[in-house]
């Protein structure tokens, strides 16, 4: 006797029979492999310019136009969190006239002063430094994008008595 095997329809159920609702089929290919539509990726970009850049750009602008000569020098002052720093620049012979800062010790003096008093002093010995070189002005007041703390004002203080700041 011979064995007749009968296939049996198997039965086939799809989602939503079971589940009662029906879905499309999603496509999971990057955009890339996929023709029919292209997801462009959401960037969030920042602002181009921020407000210490923007003053950074103004500053580099500022310098082209008001170089610095051995007789009428450029005043570059830089104020840290802490510290104030401050130079006479001659930008034709490239050279640094004056370098002083509330870091040095001879001007911070045997006990210690505040930062404050320290930027006056840097002020001071810039004026004796500027006399001794027979400088009469400055071509130019660069505080490099920072902003007039106490230390920037009390060093102002201490060189427009004598008239270098250009008006």
């Amino acid at each position: 006797m011979s064995l007749i095997k009968a296939q049996a329809p198997a039965l086939q159920f799809k989602a939503y029979d079971l589940f009662g609702f029906y879905s499309k089929p999603f496509n999971f290919l990057p955009p890339t492999q996929n023709k029919s539509f292209v997801v462009k990726p959401f960037v969030v970009e920042a602002r181009a310019i921020a407000r210490k850049e923007s003053a950074k750009i103004r500053n580099r602008r500022i310098r082209k136009k008001f170089n610095g000569t051995p007789t009428k020098p450029r005043l570059s002052v830089f104020c840290s969190d802490k510290q104030l720093y401050a130079m006479l620049v001659d930008d034709q012979n490239k050279r640094c006239l004056f370098y002083g800062s509330t870091l040095q010790k001879s001007i911070r003096g045997d006990p210690p002063c505040t930062s404050i008093e320290a930027a006056e002093r840097v002020g001071e010995e810039i004026i004796k430094t500027c006399i001794d070189l027979n400088i009469n002005e400055v071509s130019s007041y660069d505080l490099n994008g920072s902003s007039r703390g106490e230390r920037v004002q009390a060093f102002e203080v201490s060189v427009s008595r004598h008239g270098f700041l250009p008006r």
